[in-house]
């Protein structure tokens, strides 16, 4: 009997996630669980040693505090864990930065994107060489570019094609690693709401609209299927690190005009990176095209106008939102709330390349799929894998000298550090992945319904959702938008 396993005969590798490391600082509890309960021992130790007995049941509430806030678990976290989330909130809430209204009368500095938060330093840059626009942040130091890419469906190739498109892809991942200067790079998979616009500009380049019962029923499907359809977007973004491009910079004229050279570099590789994938390269972003993008996530229903109108709308400097109200799980913007899921657990088993096809080809939902890829140098990533194997290591020998045991997590953990050093010498790049899905709806209680759909279509996928909270309005900004904003 033949058992070759399906992937081997069609030819289709399958592929399996390194865990998320949750590196422990000593017997499996992390930084702020160290705080905690040394603070509660200190207490308790001090209160023995001056008052005795008395003294530690005087001071029970204290150090039973500390240890419980340490230890007990709450929404996947020790509470402990939840206070500089919590804290930060606070802070904004109690200085007025959950609401954001645009001031009228007051116009933006030029050369700025009015956005909220803190995306509202950044600064647009047009670059006279390529036509795109670049997108500066001062404060991150980096200077974005994205460009808009076509491809035909991925489930609708045959096994073969289908792991030639992956290796391409992750060739153009890894060209990313090598350069050194690349901070981020992120892909946006985005449903939008058709108007119908693609219907009919095929009507009239290829049908024949001669009045008969055919061509008035084609017209009539057309006008009542257009606004109602969806359609997918995808753009690239690639973000260049100016510390880490500085020398380059310097060589190539200095400030933003060698800046942009730099970047312009690593915009033509990526283009060639892409092509040899078989990815159509639309072209790389001009100003009014960002401006519909931006405006578009924080005024979904307006995309169907933005379509048939092409000259309103077009300008930076009013594409973003007029009025933002942030609460704990959610923001509510222009027309519409929104809910930020983030991707906690990519599949443990072996998975094939298609496996978010749930998620990309969730219907009735307007969401946003982005992956932020953070590249990392191979001489870094090399350093890192080895203070890693022998941070596992150590644990693993500190378990057995106390007689604990063996926990399977760090097993698993230790074989991907392996696989990652094979990887490497073998050529290809190490990046760390976040995903991060936005939902809009109309209404709460429609985003409620929505959010439920895209997680049990997490769930198909193999993957596991957690809804953020307490920073909706950042996680937004870097889910919804391709800035290489960072939560």
């Amino acid at each position: 009997m033949n058992h070759t396993p399906d992937w081997a005969r069609f030819q289709l590798a399958p592929v399996q996630f390194s865990r998320l490391s949750r590196r422990a600082i000593l017997l499996g509890l992390s930084l702020p669980q160290l705080i905690a309960l040394s603070i509660g021992l200190l207490t308790l130790v001090v209160s023995l040693y001056t008052s005795g007995a008395t003294g530690v049941a005087w001071s029970s509430p204290l150090w039973a505090t500390t240890v419980a806030i340490a230890m007990i678990p709450l929404g996947g976290r020790k509470v402990v864990e939840w206070l500089p989330v919590v804290s930060r909130w606070a802070w904004r809430a109690w200085t007025g930065q959950l609401q954001f209204r645009r001031r009228i009368l007051r116009p933006r500095p030029v050369g700025t994107l009015a956005l909220p938060g803190d995306s509202a330093s950044l600064r647009e840059w047009q670059d006279p060489e390529s036509g795109a626009v670049m997108v500066h942040d001062p404060h991150d130091q980096t200077l974005t570019a994205i460009v808009a890419v076509s491809h035909p469906a991925f489930v609708l190739l045959d096994p073969t094609e289908q792991q030639r498109r992956v290796s391409g892809w992750g060739r153009a991942l890894a060209s990313t690693c090598r350069s050194g200067r690349i901070a981020r790079v992120q892909v946006s998979e985005r449903t939008l709401p058709d108007s119908g616009v693609g219907l009919s500009e095929w009507w009239e380049h290829h049908g024949s609209d001669d009045s008969s019962w055919a061509a008035m029923t084609y017209r009539d499907l057309i006008d009542r299927a257009g606004p109602a359809s969806e359609r997918h977007s995808t753009t690239i973004s690639i973000s260049l690190d100016l510390k880490a491009s500085s020398r380059q910079i310097r060589t190539s004229g200095r400030g933003m005009r060698g800046a942009a050279l730099v970047l312009r570099q690593e915009m033509v590789a990526l283009t060639t990176a892409l092509r040899a994938a078989d990815l159509t390269v639309t072209g790389w972003l001009r100003a009014d095209e960002l401006a519909v993008i931006l405006r578009t996530a924080y005024d979904p229903p307006v995309t169907a106008d933005l379509e048939r109108q092409t000259t309103v709308g077009r300008s930076l400097a009013s594409a973003g939102p007029v009025a933002v109200a942030e609460t704990w799980d959610k923001i509510r913007t222009d027309s519409a709330f929104h809910a930020v899921l983030w991707i906690s657990d990519w599949p443990r088993s072996h998975v094939f390349p298609g496996f978010l096809t749930p998620l990309v080809l969730s219907t009735g939902i307007l969401r946003t799929i982005s992956l932020h890829y953070l590249p990392v140098r191979s001489d870094q990533a090399a350093r890192d894998l080895r203070r890693k194997k022998t941070e596992l290591l150590s644990d693993a020998h500190q378990r057995s000298r106390i007689g604990q045991i063996e926990d399977a997590t760090a097993t698993a953990e230790y074989g991907d550090v392996l696989q990652q050093e094979r990887d490497l010498t073998s050529g290809h790049g190490v990046l760390r992945a976040v995903g991060l899905i936005s939902v809009s709806s109309a209404s709460a209680e429609e985003l409620d319904a929505a959010v439920a759909t895209i997680e049990q279509a997490a769930i198909q996928a193999s993957c596991e959702t957690r809804r953020l909270v307490g920073q909706q309005s950042q996680a937004f900004t870097a889910a919804a938008t391709p800035l290489c904003r960072r939560v």
